[in-house]
């Protein structure tokens, strides 16, 4: 079929745009990334804020939050939905996104923000059956369900405190030839979303899919033109399920909700300290404590570790919640500055609950679980290591030490084990040992 003269096409995942089309695009070097573009008109309310004369900041009015219904998503969002913001949530099939919406817009509604749930995947009759199932029901609330992007976003949806697209792979624009869910369409029914929020300042929800890459699906410009990406994760064996930021234009990216799929929905994580930890008072050989960091949220981590000797030349090297080369980095050190042989001994580290710690501040007890394995000798009781440790051997201070110190003895741990170098302040009531080098971590625990 002949292509149409004077057309572009766009890449779907930078951006660029191109006069004729290939199968590889000049810029990024993405394989059949380029789309055809099309003159949309943009249809929506229109953005009533934009003028042309400059303004004071001070002079501007600064978005208000409406709350959620739902603490861990509040804390995750940076205090609740803002006017005329989009948001996108994303997450593997089946892990909960539509369940933690309808849940947040039944307690919107209830408590009185008239809110407007459009599903493109079920009927109306199975959104109020899962409605009723949640205690979602209210008169406020709202149901919609169709294809059709431009029939559903009409003037009543900016009348409106919330409205949720589900999902937007599922919804197409009058105006475009296409599937629903390609990129094309995918752009366009994100425009739509957002000329409805940015002209009747009304936050508009997006749930997207995940693709067997892991990544989000449709264009990478989709996740550029929304206003914050949530990310909705949980293993299908757990009843855990996880809610991070990777953008958030109005908030911190690195907190985290914690939730747990019940029958009657997902509920937040009163203690998730408890979730990683399990509290077991006998002494065993490998395993050492240490308090990690999710945002402002501090998780005390059980660090497991067991070593056995090998026939074979090449000792194998697992860890499970740690980097692969950071478990490499801390065994050279162990080996060559401390003077533990490993060379003939394979090495099994595990993070207890699944949980995965990124950085370094874990180090300390990295290190010490690996030690007190192969010495096999249990470390001190009651006692929390934190801190990084460098290719001489030396302890370094981690940030928020403080606030990793006072999550442990709520908790009920008597000792910490940190680096001397330390200057903040430590609650009363723990026992501090400060140390400089490993070896001298090795010794204060008795191995």
């Amino acid at each position: 079929m002949p292509r149409e003269k004077g057309q572009k096409y766009q890449c779907i995942e930078c951006g660029f745009i191109a006069s004729t089309w290939s199968g590889k695009c000049p810029s990024c070097g993405s394989w059949g990334s380029l789309d055809g573009v099309n003159d949309e008109k943009r249809t929506g309310g229109g953005w009533t804020d934009i003028i042309s004369a400059p303004v004071a900041v001070d002079g501007v009015k600064a978005p208000e939050r409406l709350p959620s219904g739902l603490n861990e998503l509040d804390r995750v969002l940076g205090g609740g939905w803002v006017e005329s913001s989009v948001v996108l949530i994303a997450g593997e099939p089946g892990i909960g996104k539509s369940t933690l919406l309808l849940q947040a817009c039944g307690r919107m509604a209830v408590a009185g923000n008239r809110v407007l749930y459009i599903s493109g995947e079920e009927s109306l009759s199975q959104v109020a059956l899962r409605a009723r199932r949640l205690g979602a029901v209210s008169a406020n609330l709202m149901i919609a369900a169709g294809t059709v992007v431009d029939d559903l976003l009409s003037d009543e949806a900016a009348q409106t405190d919330l409205v949720v697209l589900d999902s937007v792979q599922a919804f197409s624009a009058k105006d475009l030839p296409g599937y629903p869910g390609t990129p094309s369409q995918v752009r366009a029914v994100a425009l739509r979303a957002v000329d409805l929020a940015k002209g009747g300042n009304v936050p508009v929800v997006l749930v997207g899919h995940i693709n067997k890459e892991g990544l989000i699906a449709g264009p990478k410009l989709l996740e550029h033109m929304v206003d914050a990406v949530l990310v909705f994760s949980g293993e299908n064996i757990s009843a855990y399920r996880m809610l991070r930021a990777v953008k958030n234009r109005f908030g911190a990216t690195d907190e985290v909700g914690i939730f747990e799929m019940k029958e009657k929905g997902l509920f937040p994580v009163a203690d998730p300290s408890r979730l990683y930890w399990s509290g077991i008072d006998q002494a065993i050989p490998g395993v050492a404590m240490t308090v990690t960091l999710e945002g402002s949220r501090p998780f005390v981590a059980e660090v497991q570790a067991l070593t056995s000797s090998t026939p074979y030349p090449y000792p194998r090297r697992t860890g499970r919640g740690f980097e692969n080369g950071r478990l490499d980095l801390m065994l050279a050190v162990l080996e060559r500055r401390c003077g533990l042989e490993m060379a003939s001994m394979d090495v099994y580290v595990n993070v207890a609950g699944g949980l995965s710690i990124k950085g370094p501040h874990a180090d300390l007890a990295l290190c010490l679980s690996v030690a007190s394995a192969v010495r096999d000798k249990p470390l001190l009781q009651d006692c929390c290591c934190i801190g990084e440790i460098g290719l001489a051997g030396e302890v370094r201070p981690v940030p928020r030490t403080s606030l990793r110190v006072r999550e442990a003895k709520r908790l009920g741990f008597r000792h910490v084990l940190l680096s001397g170098k330390e200057e903040e302040e430590f609650p009363a009531g723990m026992e501090v040992h400060a140390v400089s080098t490993l070896a001298e971590a090795l010794k204060v625990m008795g191995i």
